[in-house]
């Protein structure tokens, strides 16, 4: 169990600093396509660094909140690969999609 609690915990924060490089980036772009990617970017970012932190700390709610930063996660890449030809959306999105999977492997 201490593999996969470090694997989420990894996943959680590469996801958070992937969502806050692709919200910052599209803010930059200053389109209203970009809105609910920036959105939705920003909610991601903040449920995967709690999450980790839980994780890290060993909550007992640990497992409800990573079932919620799968959703979020899984919400966020599902925007973010409409938004593909930019380069961080994609980034964004694979790091969602890993994030999501470590999150629903605890």
């Amino acid at each position: 169990m201490e593999n996969f609690k470090s694997k989420c915990i990894d996943a959680c924060l590469a996801c958070a600093i992937e969502c806050e490089s692709c919200a910052t980036h599209c803010i930059g772009m200053n389109d209203k396509e970009h809105l609910k990617c920036i959105a939705l970017c920003r909610d991601c970012a903040d449920i995967c660094a709690l999450c980790a932190r839980f994780e890290a700390r060993g909550s007992a709610f640990t497992k409800a909140l990573c079932k919620l930063c799968a959703e979020i996660c899984n919400a966020c890449a599902a925007e973010c690969e409409k938004l593909s030809a930019h380069g961080c959306c994609k980034s964004c999105a694979a790091a969602c999609k890993k994030c999501a999977e470590a999150c629903a492997a605890m």
